[in-house]
């Protein structure tokens, strides 16, 4: 069992007297990731900002290592709790190195000279986000995901039992968003750090996460392991999507479907026709499909864009019943398109469609769509 290291009691937070997010509880345990999840304008920024102590609660109480933050010093909270939020800081002559020791300045005096140890920490988190042959770049001339790398070590050389982040990911690219999602994973389990950020990426977030907390209408709505939060069309539920639009088992949305009726039919399969279903979808092309089958790859793309949908049950061989349902849609579209390039057993009916189809003259090349 993970030692709980950051816990808030029935927490209030906002700002001044308007309260934002109400009757709040969380805990945060060293070794693990909590990731905070719900609408814009939900209130994760204003929690986050309340258990650092940069907003005061408006009622409730957090704990760090069972003490009322209310009660630390300055130097004792930062010396617990590292953050990093959402922004573009701006620096004046600093290079990399010097943010960086920034993060050791609560363990120095009033002149903030870092000792041999201080020095030592610093090239050790450089060193393990990967930055050190950045030391003696000016911080305003390299890269954002750069920047958000030095920030971190900056952060982590200060050794906090909690580290806290806002939206981490803005502006940056899909390699270094992977890459930061990476590395927090490796900080939270190797210094046996808590790890609380706020993510508008499901896909990370539900990659990334032990535990989600999700906020919506001012309140926790649930909190669970990414299992238990992606399931059930909860999410579609939480941001308020199309039902079916938002694919839980890959944490990705898809454009909501046409309702027009379906023009072409596509006989797909094992991923074979999500980039058409896509592509016709972007052209505002309504479509069919089938036959899938419900634990196909494919099955979620086809679930959300498809105007109509003929499946059939997992493991189950295409049944006369769903061929002949499917031939009848496919016969009033009038055109139809095969992405499948093999079939076996299971998709043996998705064979006869595409024979149908060429026997009717409607069988057209995917490329010509």
């Amino acid at each position: 069992m993970s030692e709980t290291i950051l816990r808030a009691e029935e927490l209030s937070a906002g700002y001044g007297r308007k309260v934002v997010v109400n009757g709040l509880t969380l805990e945060a345990q060293r070794g693990r990731i909590l990731t905070l999840i719900g609408p814009n304008g939900a209130g994760k920024s204003t929690v986050l900002k309340t258990i650092c102590r940069q907003l005061e609660p408006i009622g409730g109480k957090v704990f760090i290592d069972g003490r009322d933050i209310s009660s630390l010093s300055g130097n004792e909270l930062a010396r617990a709790v590292s953050v990093l939020l959402t922004g573009r800081i701006k620096t004046e002559y600093m290079s990399c190195i010097d943010v960086v020791e920034m993060g050791r300045y609560p363990y120095t005096g009033r002149l903030g000279l870092l000792s041999a140890e201080d020095h030592e920490l610093v090239k050790q988190a450089m060193e393990l986000v990967g930055v050190t042959e950045l030391a003696e770049r000016d911080f305003d001339r390299i890269s954002d995901g750069q920047r958000q790398r030095v920030l971190l070590a900056g952060a982590i050389c200060r050794r906090p039992d909690v580290l806290i982040l806002d939206e981490p990911t803005t502006f940056l690219d899909v390699r270094a968003k992977l890459e930061l999602m990476d590395m927090l994973k490796r900080l939270a389990s190797r210094q046996n750090i808590a790890v609380i950020l706020s993510l508008h990426e499901l896909e990370l977030a539900q990659r990334v996460s032990d535990t989600i907390l999700c906020i919506k209408d001012s309140a926790a709505d649930r909190i669970g392991t990414p299992e238990e939060i992606f399931s059930d069309g909860y999410i579609g539920e939480l941001y308020g999507v199309p039902e079916g639009s938002f694919c839980e088992a890959y944490g990705s949305p898809e454009l909501s479907r046409l309702t027009d009726a379906p023009g072409i039919f596509i006989i797909g399969g094992g991923g074979s026709g999500i980039s058409l279903y896509r592509r016709l979808r972007r052209k505002g092309i309504s479509f069919a499909a089938g036959i899938i089958h419900e634990n196909d790859i494919e099955y979620p793309a086809a679930k959300a864009l498809a105007a109509e949908l003929v499946t059939e049950a997992p493991f189950e061989a295409v049944s006369a019943e769903k061929l002949a349902k499917a031939s009848e849609i496919m016969r009033k579209c009038g055109r139809a398109v095969c992405t499948v390039k093999k079939f076996g057993t299971m998709n043996a009916g998705c064979r006869q469609l595409a024979e149908e189809a060429e026997a009717l003259g409607i069988l057209e090349k995917e490329e010509n769509i």
